[in-house]
């Protein structure tokens, strides 16, 4: 896992990126979201978990994608719902979003495999289809700049799904992702 701390740049921009898809989560339609929009902090830590394993060119794309959206009056956090509601359809389907999935899906079988008790088998579909809609409301340019740290990571033999619930475990209070999976195998 990567043990590196993020940049105080790095820090700055996730917290910003936070701080805009916080104010469109909370515009959701509660009937999907409801437990969560009770905890905007635990949203505010699930999403630092992942966005901690990107680098600082793909989150400051992401950041400018947010501005433009925003400034079109277009709330990202919302289309992904609908998305996964199945109430608008996705839109993308390149090659650069298909290899992301691909090796995604990988790592989320390694996760399940060594942490089976915070990977049950049964959010195999969900993760998908999550990812799916998650990735459809990025840009070109961020989806390249993501692609980008998704396959070096992946050459590398890191596993960004792996690392992105070590974070959460943290966040969460744990030492790591060990010793929360011990603790909830116990359970």
């Amino acid at each position: 896992m990567s043990t590196s701390e993020p940049s105080d740049r790095q820090q700055e921009v996730i917290e910003q990126i936070l701080e805009i898809e916080l104010g469109w989560f909370l515009t959701v339609n509660p009937e999907i979201t409801a437990e969560c929009q009770r905890h905007p902090e635990a949203f505010k830590v699930m999403r630092r978990s992942n966005f901690l394993t990107w680098s600082l060119t793909t989150l400051e794309s992401y950041l400018e994608h947010l501005h433009t959206a925003a400034g079109e009056e277009h709330n990202l956090v919302r289309e992904k719902y609908a998305k996964m509601q199945a109430a608008i359809p996705c839109q993308n389907d390149s090659q650069t979003l298909r290899d992301i999935m691909a090796i995604q899906e990988r790592w989320q079988q390694a996760a399940r495999e060594q942490y089976p008790a915070i990977f049950q088998e049964d959010s195999k579909a969900s993760f998908a289809w999550y990812l799916r809609c998650e990735l459809d409301t990025y840009s070109p340019a961020v989806l390249e700049s993501y692609h980008g740290d998704v396959a070096r990571a992946a050459a590398r033999g890191r596993n960004l799904i792996i690392e992105t619930y070590d974070n959460l475990a943290r966040g969460l209070g744990f030492a790591s992702l060990g010793a929360w999976h011990r603790e909830k195998a116990k359970a």
